[in-house]
């Protein structure tokens, strides 16, 4: 299973989410990656904040690096998981076939409840938005880990 996570500049939350479901899943049966819709960032570290944010739990983001959404991000992933509404409609966008178009969702939709929610962009806003950022990506990554840990 090859699993890509997708935000919009690839230092906030889609890193944070790579970074996540790799620490909890086998990495000889699940790949992960992230990258953004936008090439703000290509081979920048994820935002400090967010490292830290991490850190704090447990997780390492220092060495992940950004890189921009393309449509060959299609043929080389078999789930690609935006963190909201705009992501999903910049990657549908460069969608080529129905085929590639079901590969696409929302983070939040693994979670009860959460078919249209977006995770919220914490670049903006204080610490506490990096940790409740945290708290909704670290909980979709456990679902998603479930689902795939034997598949």
């Amino acid at each position: 299973m090859r699993i890509l996570m997708v935000c919009l500049g690839n230092i906030c939350r889609s890193p944070l989410a790579e970074g996540l479901l790799r620490s909890k899943v086998d990495p000889q049966k699940v790949t992960v990656d992230s990258a953004g819709t936008a090439g703000y960032h290509v081979e920048e570290a994820p935002d400090v904040r967010m490292i830290k944010t991490a850190r704090r739990h447990g997780i390492d983001l220092a060495t992940l690096r950004g890189r921009q959404f393309g449509p060959e991000d299609f043929d080389r992933f078999d789930q690609i998981y935006v963190m909201d509404h705009d992501n999903y409609e910049e990657v549908m966008a460069q969608a080529r076939r129905q085929e590639d178009r079901e590969k696409v969702k929302l983070l939040l939709e693994e979670l009860p409840g959460g078919e249209a929610m977006a995770v919220p962009d914490p670049y903006f806003g204080g610490e506490e938005g990096f940790e409740n950022v945290y708290k909704l990506v670290d909980e979709a990554t456990t679902e998603i880990a479930k689902k795939y840990s034997d598949g």
